[in-house]
């Protein structure tokens, strides 16, 4: 992945391979704690927050075409649960290995002597610079692939209800009495000819028996 930005080697994943030289089969194992960039796994749903530390174990190994980097993040991982909205917390190890190449070299670990055909490999190959290379990008895709795309704070998570929002974890028993549509009607009426005969009963005669009694008199 081709870079105009120079790497400085006083960030924190950027790393130094010069102790390596260029003898195939030459190793180093390192490790280092870093705070978490900005932005690390999946955004809106689960990450690593921003300064958090997260602890890197490394080992790089010289081989012809460049230095090949095998590793493990590991972090703690924070969200939401996708089903009762709760927070989650989760341990987060991702495992990556990716080979940076040196910039002069081919895939077959020979000194370049014309510039290369095809631009998209180029693109898509990490090399070295000046003997650094940057873990950023590496570490990125390896914690988006670690973690789930839909964290829930336990298996068996019941989510919410439906019609008023609790959480039913935390009322096993919770329900609310269904209520056939087809009797609302029924139960409207009912109601309403309830409400009659409360006015009855409390003294109120119609217009119609009124108007009698004044005729009568």
């Amino acid at each position: 992945m081709a870079s105009n930005a120079r790497l400085d080697h006083r960030n924190p994943l950027v790393f130094d391979t010069h102790e390596l030289g260029r003898r195939p089969g030459a190793q180093q194992r390192l490790t280092r704690e870093i705070d978490a960039p900005r932005d690390l796994g999946i955004q809106g749903v689960i990450g690593v927050p921003e300064g958090a530390p997260v602890e890197l174990e490394l080992r790089l190994e010289s081989v012809m075409e460049g230095v090949l980097v095998t590793g493990t993040a590991r972090a703690t991982a924070e969200g939401e649960c996708v089903r009762c909205l709760e927070p989650v917390e989760l341990e987060l190890e991702a495992d990556f290995q990716e080979m940076f190449s040196y910039p002069d070299a081919d895939d077959r670990g020979r000194v370049k002597t014309e510039p290369a055909d095809d631009a998209e490999d180029d693109e898509d190959m990490l090399s070295l610079e000046d003997g650094l290379f940057d873990l950023e990008p590496v570490l990125r895709d390896a914690v988006v692939l670690a973690l789930p795309m839909q964290p829930v704070c336990q298996d068996d998570c019941p989510g919410l209800c439906s019609e008023c929002g609790a959480r039913l974890a935390d009322d096993p028993d919770h329900h609310h009495d269904a209520v056939d549509i087809r009797w609302a009607a029924l139960q409207g009426l009912a109601g309403s000819l309830e409400d009659g005969e409360k006015d009855e009963m409390s003294g109120e005669a119609p217009d119609s028996a009124r108007a009698a009694e004044k005729q009568e008199k």
